[in-house]
């Protein structure tokens, strides 16, 4: 990166105002379709399906719920069906043919309060297994749906009897190489980070980073667990090396303190899993790559193997609005392409340039 010219801009091509306060957007995979959820001011719950065509969008469906809809997740459908699993203010989980989006193809009451974050693994061809759903809610509990199991979670990780519940923010899929193995990360208001294995159901690692976890991601679900950001509140993300676990140190990792309000989100380049970007609570997104080390791991004093952190570079950063950005989602099919949703009630298409000389 030589000139300015040479590094992604990051383009907002379309900007749409919306009557309502949206929470999340994801694009509808092989589509140029993405859907908005959230919520109207009168206390019901929205979901919006918009398509880009010829630089604008247009709105295909609006349809309108009893609770106000939280969260979204593709990732536990096939690309036949293309259902969407949400989680709603009521702690209710639903999933949804968007074709026939009055009444959901599967429904199960997840939590006693808000299901705050959604994960999807094994369908869409990512990450082998069964399709499963993860749910993080305020109630303290993180739970694992298999949507052709009804009313009862395949695994429910809640605090023990007497321990305090703290509100889990954020969860995310992992490790789903093959058939067996599968983890489930969850972030708390407290700082606390945990990495649940679910082949062992068994707790694999915790680790508190002294400020609430407001988003986690695995760069990719897919494959051995190879990195994990988590963002925080008070504009610090941190990158895990997931590949070295030392048995006292645990995951070597490098933090960044980016962003002078709350990093609500990250989101990987689907195309490129050292790229991602974070989204501000001041209206601004910034581009990060991440640079791996010469050397993954080493040894410590006593011969035993730990990881070695690597380093972020800034690419690009932008301000788009002047409220928190609460959701973005790239699309799997076009590179570069995304989807954010702000509280200013509006809905943004960017595209990010040149991400394939990186």
């Amino acid at each position: 990166m030589t000139t300015p010219f040479e590094k992604p801009q990051i383009i907002s091509h379309i900007q749409k105002s919306l009557n309502y306060t949206v929470f999340d957007s994801k694009w509808i995979p092989c589509s140029a379709k993405f859907v908005c959820l959230g919520n109207f001011a009168r206390g019901t719950g929205v979901m919006q399906i918009y398509e880009v065509q010829r630089g604008e969008v247009q709105l295909v469906k609006e349809i309108e719920k009893a609770k106000p809809l939280k969260c979204g997740t593709f990732g536990a459908t096939s690309l036949q069906q293309r259902h969407i699993a949400t989680g709603d203010f009521d702690g209710n989980l639903n999933v949804w043919n968007l074709e026939v989006p009055d009444v959901p193809v599967y429904s199960v009451k997840a939590h006693k309060e808000i299901v705050n974050s959604i994960d999807g693994v094994g369908g869409l061809g990512i990450g082998d297994g069964a399709p499963e759903i993860v749910t993080g809610s305020r109630d303290g509990t993180v739970k694992v749906w298999d949507s052709r199991q009804k009313d009862s979670p395949v695994a429910n990780m809640e605090p023990l009897e007497g321990e305090t519940k703290r509100d889990c923010w954020t969860v995310a899929f992992g490790h789903a190489f093959n058939d067996q193995d599968r983890c489930v990360c969850a972030g708390y208001d407290n700082g606390d980070i945990k990495l649940f294995d679910l082949r062992n159901m068994s707790l694999r690692w915790e680790k508190n980073i002294k400020n609430g976890v407001c988003c986690l991601e695995f760069d990719r679900k897919d494959i051995n667990m190879n990195k994990l950001v988590a963002t925080s509140l008070e504009g610090k993300f941190h990158v895990f090396d997931m590949r070295t676990q030392h048995p006292t140190k645990g995951f070597a990792s490098v933090s960044e303190k980016a962003h002078k309000s709350t990093i609500w989100q990250v989101r990987h380049l689907p195309q490129n899993r050292d790229i991602f970007m974070t989204t501000g609570g001041a209206g601004n997104l910034h581009l990060w790559k991440y640079e791996y080390p010469a050397e993954r791991s080493k040894k410590d004093a006593d011969d035993v193997d730990m990881g070695v952190a690597g380093t972020v570079n800034l690419l690009q950063n932008v301000t788009v609005s002047t409220q928190p950005i609460a959701s973005l989602d790239w699309s799997p099919d076009k590179q570069g392409l995304c989807v954010c949703s702000a509280f200013d009630q509006s809905v943004r298409v960017l595209i990010v340039t040149k991400l394939n000389r990186l």
